[in-house]
C-alpha cells in the first residue's frame, strides 16, 4: 500500500529536500504540499528543481489539509509545528523537522526559545548510542510522533557519543567549533546572506553559549552517559550552501589511548550504513557527503593536552535535517531503513 505523504514548510529548504529524496522513496507518494507566503502558487514555479511535484499547488497550512495524509512532515520555525501537530490524528505519524519537540526538560527549552514548552517526543537520530549499549532507533519502532535533531546536533552527537557512551570522553569540558552553509539559516532573505556578504568570508555567530543548539548536544551526550555534560559550541557561516564540517575535541579518562578510542567508534558504527569512521589518515570533508544521508568521521588524539579531537562531515539539509527525518519515518513505519537513501555524494 503506497503511504500518502504531506509537508509543510515545503517550499523552504527542509520541507525541499525532504520532497528531493522522497522523489526515489517507492513506498510512499506526495499528495501535499502546504506553505504560507506562496499559497496558491505551483510548486514547479518555486522549485524547478522538483519534477515529481512540479504540478501540486501550493495550500495553505491547516489540520484539515494535513490531516489527509498517513504521514505528516512539518518544516516550520520553532514556535509553529507544536500548534499544528497537537491538532493532528494520533494516527498520523507525524515527523517535525523543527525544534518544538526536541527537547526532554523543559528548562533548558525556557532558557533559549520564547515559546511555550511542548514536551518531548522520541530523537530522530538512530545511530545514537545510549548509555546501556542500545541504539536511539529501537525507540522509533511503531512510534506516530518523531522530532528530528538538529543539524549541528546530528553531527556533533555522532562525532562525540561513542567515546562518551565507553567512558573513554570527559562529558564536562567540550569544546565544538562547526561551521555550516548559508543553507542552514533558511531561505528567508537576510542581508549577511546575501552572496556579495557571504561568498568568500566566514563569520561567526550565536558565540558565547547563546546558540540554540547547545543544550540538544548536551542532551545527546547526557543520554550517552547518563552524566550531565558541559559544552561550549562556536557555530561559524562558512561560504558554502550546504554541508556542515564540526570538530569536537574533549579530555580523555586517564591512560585511555588512541587505539581504545578508535575501537570504541567502530564498535558502535562500523554496521552502520550511513556514519562511517574513515581510515585512519584520511579526514572528513562536506563535499564527500553533499546530497546523501552519509556521515564520515576521523579522530585524534592530542597527546600533549590529552583531548580526543573527532570530525563530522554531514550535508545540514540531509543528514542533518531530511534525510535523517525518512530514515526515521522508515524505521517508524517497519520498512526497511534505506528506502529513499540510495543517492552517494556529489563530487566536484
Amino acid at each position: 500500500m503506497t503511504l500518502s505523504i504531506a509537508v509543510s514548510g515545503a517550499t523552504g529548504y527542509a520541507g525541499g529536500e525532504v520532497l528531493r529524496l522522497l522523489a526515489i522513496h517507492p513506498e510512499v507518494r506526495v499528495d501535499t504540499v502546504t506553505a504560507h507566503s506562496s499559497a496558491g502558487m505551483r510548486m514547479g514555479q518555486l522549485a524547478p528543481h522538483l519534477a515529481s511535484v512540479a504540478e501540486l499547488t501550493v495550500e495553505e497550512t491547516t489540520v484539515e489539509n494535513l490531516s489527509r495524509a498517513d504521514v505528516v512532515f512539518l518544516a516550520l520555525p520553532h514556535g509553529a509545528s507544536a500548534e499544528v501537530a497537537a491538532q493532528l490524528p494520533e494516527s498520523t505519524l507525524v515527523i517535525d523537522a523543527g525544534a518544538d519537540h526536541r527537547l526532554d526538560q523543559s528548562r533548558d527549552w525556557s532558557r533559549f526559545y520564547d515559546t511555550e514548552y511542548a514536551g518531548h517526543w522520541p530523537y530522530g537520530l538512530p545511530e545514537l548510542i545510549l548509555a546501556d549499549g542500545t541504539k536511539q532507533r529501537e525507540r522509533l519502532r511503531n512510534t506516530r510522533r518523531i522530532a528530528v535533531p538538529g543539524c549541528y546536533p546530528t553531527a556533533s552527537i555522532l562525532a562525540l557519543a561513542p567515546g562518551m557512551q565507553a567512558g573513554l570522553l570527559d562529558p564536562e569540558d567540550v569544546v565544538i567549533v562547526a561551521a555550516s552553509g548559508t543553507s542552514g539559516a533558511g531561505k528567508a532573505l537576510k542581508p549577511h546572506l546575501l552572496a556579495s556578504e557571504a561568498m568568500g568570508s566566514m563569520s561567526p555567530y550565536g558565540v558565547g553559549g547563546v546558540h540554540r543548539h547547545t543544550p540538544e548536544i548536551e542532551q545527546g551526550i547526557r543520554w550517552a552517559t547518563e552524566r550531565e555534560a558541559q559544552v561550549s559550541f562556536t557555530p561559524t557561516l562558512a561560504p558554502m550552501p550546504r554541508g556542515i564540517l564540526a570538530t569536537c575535541t574533549a579530555h580523555v579518562a586517564p591512560g585511555v589511548g588512541i587505539e581504545e578510542l578508535r575501537e570504541a567508534y567502530e564498535g558502535a558504527y562500523g554496521q552502520e550504513r550511513y556514519v562511517r569512521m574513515l581510515p585512519e589518515g584520511q579526514w572528513p570533508t562536506t563535499q564527500s557527503v553533499l546530497g546523501s544521508n552519509h556521515a564520515h568521521l576521523q579522530l585524534a588524539l592530542d597527546q600533549r593536552s590529552r583531548r580526543a579531537i573527532i570530525t563530522a562531515a554531514i550535508d545540514n539539509l540531509a543528514k542533518g535535517t531530511a534525510g535523517g527525518a525518512i530514515q526515521s519515518m522508515n524505521i517508524a513505519l517497519g520498512l526497511p531503513e534505506d528506502l529513499g537513501l540510495a543517492q552517494e555524494g556529489l563530487a566536484p
